[in-house]
């Protein structure tokens, strides 16, 4: 295949592109370098079958020659990112998400949109099933990430409806490992920043708020199954496994072998309380579970972290 991956210099986009390389597709990777890192790129310039372009993809692109699917990763995706480009992120997910339907349209491509948990909220449901709408608050800080998400999911079912796009939805639940921005504001790159550089963990509120973990491998493996498969209905993509932020952290002190301090301050406006998704549309539709548990997958971002902070006291 001739993919295009917008996003494809960031955390989990520059590891699509090297399991579509290594599965011997050609890949076209398009990023603003926002949030993306071109580093991340490293290994894969000069390689046969590898392009890299630097675009915003709510521009005009113009790509020559065939293509047979088009992944839209293109999104600050976390709150320290989505807070301080707040436009951007309302822009590459609407006009970017139509800027690359058009593409996937003009192509005869497939589609496949990189959506999130986010859509649900702070979930009155528990576990959230895809059937659950969500409970978002549209007008608060995190809305410019959660609704444009739930726009582009809009937007590439009326494509799908209406122009006959052969679009995916993946619903991507918090995701971690190797090439994660060691200062993106999220909690797996925090603690594990934190305990390298020996200051105190930061905890929001009190830390009984729960996340479910799934290791970047495992995601790439079920948006793989899910563009090679023909549904076209959102699909759940996470870890079942869920975790409080306290345990989290004490997980952590035992991979350092080390009490670490903690140090709470307050909780974010709207930060989901809850957080799990049920998977059984990814096991019965994709046969996709994932394999890697929460200590095995921070023990190798853990390495990564040591290869670019220094090593604190």
């Amino acid at each position: 295949m001739r993919v295009l991956i917008t996003g494809g210099a960031g955390f989990i986009g520059s590891h699509l592109c090297e399991r579509f390389l290594a599965d011997g597709h050609d890949v076209i990777c398009v990023d603003n370098l926002l949030t993306g890192n071109v580093a991340n790129l490293d290994r894969f310039f000069g390689r046969e079958g590898f392009v890299f372009i630097k675009l915003d993809c709510t521009e005009y692109l113009h790509i020559p020659g065939p293509l047979d699917a088009v992944l839209h990763f293109a999104s600050p995706a976390s709150p320290f990112d989505y807070l301080k480009y707040p436009i951007e992120t309302l822009k590459v997910g609407s006009l970017g998400t139509h800027k690359m339907l058009g593409l996937a349209k003009d192509k005869g491509a497939k589609f496949l949109l990189a959506s999130t948990s986010e859509i649900y909220g702070d979930p009155l449901v528990h576990p959230q099933p895809e059937s659950y709408w969500g409970n978002v608050n549209t007008i608060g800080p995190r809305g410019v990430y959660d609704e444009a998400k739930r726009f582009g999911e809009a937007i590439t079912m009326a494509y799908h409806r209406h122009h006959g796009v052969d679009t995916r939805i993946v619903r991507i639940f918090n995701t971690y490992g190797p090439r994660m921005r060691t200062g993106d504001g999220r909690v797996i790159p925090a603690f594990l920043s934190q305990a390298i550089l020996g200051e105190p963990l930061s905890v929001f509120g009190d830390g009984s708020q729960t996340r479910s973990f799934c290791y970047v491998s495992d995601l790439v493996e079920g948006v793989v199954r899910l563009l090679q498969s023909d549904e076209h209905m959102p699909v759940n993509i996470g870890n079942p496994f869920e975790f409080t932020m306290l345990e989290l952290a004490e997980m952590v002190g035992r991979m350092f072998d080390r009490k670490l301090e903690i140090r709470h301050l307050p909780l974010p406006e709207d930060d989901p309380k809850q957080r799990r998704p049920d998977i059984s549309r990814a096991r019965t539709i994709l046969g996709w579970e994932p394999v890697i548990g929460l200590e095995e997958g921070l023990k190798s971002t853990a390495d990564y972290f040591r290869s670019v902070l220094p090593e604190g006291k």
